[in-house]
């Protein structure tokens, strides 16, 4: 197990510097839809007698952040989806509002299984005047006993509302 920890470290670190989602810097837009990979279990050590992995299930937790000194922002939907493709959940029964340099979360248990090793959020906001894009980002987290293991999947940016130049 020491190595997945020692793993867990460089990958925080090397996933840590990609960065979360965002339009090019300086870059103001009306809204965006977000993907933020997220991880309800993943794959470790060797195959059984079947052939199957050994598999050490995580929690996960999505951040969403507002950037702007000034301006509020609106989360429209946070869909939760399968590796199949399956929606799981949607997490918004109405819009929910992040005002300036605020921000929300959405979590996931470490028993929820169902979403697999390519589960993702999806994530759709909005804005009525152009603001410094959301930043979106999940934590996936193993901690028990003295062996643990977390890293950050950070949001890629998949449609955008432009703001009128």
């Amino acid at each position: 197990m020491r190595l997945v920890a020692i793993l867990g470290m460089f990958g925080l670190a090397g996933l840590l510097a990609v960065g979360p989602a965002r339009a090019e810097d300086g870059q103001l837009a009306l809204g965006q839809t977000i993907l933020v990979p997220v991880y309800s279990h993943i794959l470790v050590n060797n195959r059984d007698g079947k052939g199957d992995p050994g598999s050490l299930l995580l929690s996960s937790m999505l951040t969403v952040r507002n950037p702007n000194l000034k301006a509020g922002l609106s989360l429209k939907s946070v869909a939760y989806y399968s590796s199949e493709g399956k929606l799981l959940r949607e997490f918004l029964t109405e819009p929910r509002a992040i005002p300036a340099m605020g921000a929300t979360e959405f979590f996931i248990e470490n028993r929820d299984r169902e979403g697999g090793t390519g589960a993702s959020f999806l994530i759709v906001w909005e804005a009525p005047q152009p603001v410094r894009p959301a930043l979106a980002e999940s934590v996936n987290a193993y901690f028990f006993g003295t062996q643990s293991l977390a890293f950050a999947s950070p949001g890629r940016v998949v449609a955008q509302k432009d703001a009128k130049p």
